[in-house]
């Protein structure tokens, strides 16, 4: 009969845990008691510990998972927190915990989980623990359920040797991700090597990735290395992989499955060893459905997927991050600003569609040009109820700015050449990466159906 401990510092919530797990084929302990908990959890070998993380005392759900699996090597840890960090989450997987739940947590996943627990507790295998995570950027701060989901998900991932797609909007933050899981695993010392896949020139991009020999192509006056060799040892991070063509992806899907690569005009391969992380902010699943992406690429990228959420769907964790990016932008800055409380309730209500790039520019722009040490509303963009127009400015009121003009003039185009990317930069005279970083500039989306 498996023995099960509670923790939480909430009587009546060790109430509703044991209610909720109760059944005649185990036995149920329930602690309050931080300090009780963690000299249980020390003495009695547990098959299973449910915890809360944060226990409001000096003992911890950590130090309570650490005693348990000291006890017994076989326990199997469930940590529930509505405060977690991807610390917390990097140290609590690689210490063997089973799962880690956020709250407030589905009544169905919590009882799903813990009786896979008790199964795996008769057979699961030890793993030794692993060095300490490394600074998390401001970025991945968050405390909301969807950012717990990928803090579990990067540490479950960070010693992993698969591949892994990471899927989210312009802006949430897919490469911190990656570079979360890179520095946080094995493969940490090595190089992290990231290449934005859609603002190269499809011609520059294989040998970009790959290398060239010299004379393989006008301009190649010697050999060079791609950045798969660069990367050797360490990760790669392939950014909007969505925007590679079809036969780029032949040469990835091949890259992947033998670890090695061919340098533009070579006859020779060249052995790799990379860890690949790729990123997108489109649904692959929809490309492959409209032929846009090879299916066998896609299933061999998505061995792990992350799904970074927009901070829309995150608004509690808007405070936390401007605090984040103002401490850092002031120190950066050497300057000492504070927001009102005004002008921060305007910033948390706003609807940010850049996402956390676009909070973080605002608040690094705030920090530079605020003339008091105290931001208000008056000082924050036009859009946000900042500061009214100059005389000057009322002289020209209803005339577009240049920005927009250039924005109109691009959505014009793309009209008219029904999307084709290739084709919307011939006619306005640029190459696909300046149409990229314009579209980017004026959160334009590209990626629609029409060809590249």
């Amino acid at each position: 009969m498996p023995d099960l401990l509670v923790v939480d510092d909430d009587r009546d919530t060790c109430q509703f845990m044991t209610e909720l797990l109760a059944a005649e084929d185990r036995r149920i302990t329930v602690e309050s008691n931080p300090a009780d908990a963690l000299a249980r959890a020390g003495t009695e070998p547990f098959d299973v510990v449910v915890s809360d993380i944060n226990l409001n005392a000096r003992e911890s759900g950590l130090d309570i998972l650490q005693a348990a699996r000291r006890t017994n090597p076989q326990c199997q840890v469930v940590l529930i927190s509505g405060f977690g960090t991807l610390e917390t989450a990097i140290e609590a997987v690689r210490a063997g915990a089973f799962d880690y739940i956020s709250k407030p947590f589905n009544i169905a996943q919590v009882k799903s989980v813990v009786e896979r627990a008790i199964v795996q507790s008769a057979v699961r295998v030890e793993k030794p623990a692993a060095s300490q995570p490394r600074q998390v950027p401001a970025g991945l701060i968050g405390r909301t359920a969807g950012m717990l989901e990928v803090y579990k998900q990067i540490a479950l991932a960070a010693d992993a040797v698969a591949p892994v797609l990471v899927i989210g909007e312009s802006g949430t933050g897919k490469e911190l991700v990656a570079r979360a899981i890179h520095d946080h695993g094995r493969r940490a010392p090595k190089p992290f090597v990231a290449v934005n896949c859609g603002a190269i020139a499809e011609t520059l991009l294989e040998s970009e990735l790959f290398g060239h020999t010299r004379g393989s192509f006008t301009g190649a006056v010697a050999d060079a290395k791609g950045l798969f060799e660069q990367a050797t040892g360490g990760t790669m991070l392939l950014d909007e992989i969505g925007e590679t063509s079809p036969a780029l992806q032949v040469k990835l899907l091949r890259t992947l499955e033998e670890s090695e690569v061919r340098p533009v005009g070579a006859n020779r391969m060249v052995k790799i060893d990379v860890r690949v992380v790729a990123a997108t902010n489109v649904e692959l699943e929809r490309a492959v459905e409209a032929g846009r992406f090879r299916q066998d690429l896609y299933y061999r990228l998505s061995v792990v997927v992350i799904r970074v959420p927009p901070l829309r769907d995150r608004r509690a964790d808007i405070p936390l991050l401007i605090e984040a990016f103002l401490r850092n932008a002031c120190a950066r800055a050497g300057r000492d600003r504070r927001l009102s409380t005004a002008s921060a309730d305007v910033l948390c209500s706003h609807g940010w569609p850049g996402n956390v790039r676009e909070l973080e520019n605002t608040i690094e722009r705030l920090v530079l040009f605020s003339p008091g040490t105290v931001i208000d509303v008056a000082d924050l963009p036009p859009g946000m109820g900042g500061r009214a127009a100059s005389v000057e400015d009322r002289m020209f009121d209803g005339l577009p700015r240049l920005d927009e003009v250039e924005r109109r003039y691009l959505l014009y185009v793309l009209e008219a050449v029904k999307g084709n990317r290739t084709r919307a930069a011939e006619v306005m005279g640029i190459d696909r990466r300046t149409l990229y970083r314009m579209a980017e500039r004026h959160q334009i989306d590209l990626t629609g159906d029409g060809e590249r």
